[in-house]
């Protein structure tokens, strides 16, 4: 691979990881206590939870210049 910035061809590649949203939503879980008991505090678990997401780069090792191909 080629930097498109300086034109070097020392370059590796890298990847990043990103996680996002939460495993517990304890507004979820007051919510489901007030209607349904204590088995509506399993409600605050329910949702999307945590999602990783990976992304892969190039770096440049001459110039530092990092981009997605």
């Amino acid at each position: 691979m080629i930097c498109p910035k300086c034109g070097s061809e020392n370059c590796h590649v890298i990847n990043e990881t990103y996680i996002s949203g939460t495993d517990f939503s304890a507004g979820k879980g007051c919510l489901g206590a007030l209607l349904f008991g204590p088995i509506g505090i399993l409600c605050g678990a329910c949702g999307e939870g945590k999602q990783t997401h990976n992304v892969n780069y190039w770096v440049c090792n001459s110039c530092g210049y990092k981009w997605r191909r």
